[in-house]
């Protein structure tokens, strides 16, 4: 796990954030998940300890499907020379609704019944993400100004010290009630298999992601922290199920990814795209899938240790 010092701002000169990462080709260096501190060779520590330890475990488990990530699979056997198992999409195998942290608000669905058919943009930024009331006008304008119905999750908390809506002019207030709908939480995995829903703009945590190329809906990337960066990158640039906003939140960015995702001709090889995964992965699940197969291997693995007691 070789990285070059020069990318991080206290071990080494100041980066090029748009350049991209030598070692790890899809990467830009600004995707590169950082701790922001002055001791950056502590983390830097806890993160080869913890490479090191899981090089020692029995075998490794990972939320995906092979074949969304194959060439990725091929490089962890060369650094771990255990068995891995990739038995996901996880919350194919129980609903995720059991596990959320806020209530959800069923009047999202009721709404979207009046919606036409992929029209509408879902906008959630996650359970914990944060942004300033700036950034929250900016995300209002860019919704309101892409003339594309909306389904937008405001959580309490998104914005520190408000109650977010409050912070928002009468004017933008009016244009986001003639074209959208705002609710504190909406039951996501529903909202994406609905027939009116046609884009997913996420903060593209790794759950999100997945549910979305479950449910075969494109993506808007707006990463926050952490695996995010990574996550959008391989949408972005790989995958091509989506684009990532590039220069954050800005509302004349944000207009013009919708429009592109939702009616532009981006949009429609999108969705090809994604549609490709979407039945990779519905055949991943059934017998003689990948993941199928993979949790077979998995139970047929642990059942060894007990005959070796």
């Amino acid at each position: 796990m070789d990285m070059n010092s020069s990318y991080h701002p206290f071990l080494g000169q100041i980066p090029e954030m748009d350049a991209r990462v030598v070692e790890f080709p899809p990467l830009k260096v600004k995707d590169i998940p950082m701790i922001e501190t002055r001791n950056a060779e502590g983390p830097f520590r806890v993160i080869v300890n913890m490479v090191e330890q899981t090089k020692k475990a029995s075998g490794l488990i990972f939320n995906t499907f092979k074949e969304l990530e194959e060439p990725e699979f091929d490089k962890l056997q060369e650094q771990f020379l255990v068995p891995t198992f990739a038995i996901g999409p996880f919350h194919k195998y129980f609903s995720a609704s059991a596990s959320s942290l806020w209530t959800q608000d069923r009047t999202s669905i009721s709404w979207l019944d009046t919606q036409a058919p992929k029209s509408v943009i879902y906008v959630s930024f996650g359970s914990i993400a944060e942004m300033h009331e700036e950034k929250l006008n900016e995300v209002a304008w860019g919704l309101a100004n892409s003339a594309q119905p909306f389904l937008w999750v405001v959580r309490p908390g998104l914005v520190n010290g408000s109650e977010c809506l409050e912070i928002l002019s009468k004017e933008l207030l009016e244009a986001i009630n003639r074209r959208g709908y705002i609710v504190k939480w909406a039951p996501q995995q529903e909202v994406l298999s609905h027939p009116a829903t046609g884009g997913f703009w996420t903060h593209s945590g790794w759950n999100s992601t997945l549910e979305s190329i479950c449910e075969g809906v494109p993506m808007i990337c707006s990463p926050f922290f952490g695996d995010q960066m990574v996550n959008s990158r391989y949408v972005n640039d790989i995958w091509k199920v989506g684009i990532m906003l590039e220069k954050g939140l800005e509302r004349v960015e944000i207009e013009s990814a919708i429009q592109k995702l939702m009616v532009g001709k981006e949009g429609e090889d999108m969705r090809k795209n994604i549609t490709y995964f979407k039945d990779k992965l519905d055949l991943c699940l059934k017998p003689g899938g990948s993941s199928y197969q993979s949790l077979d291997n998995l139970v047929d693995f642990i059942s060894s240790f007990r005959s070796r007691v």
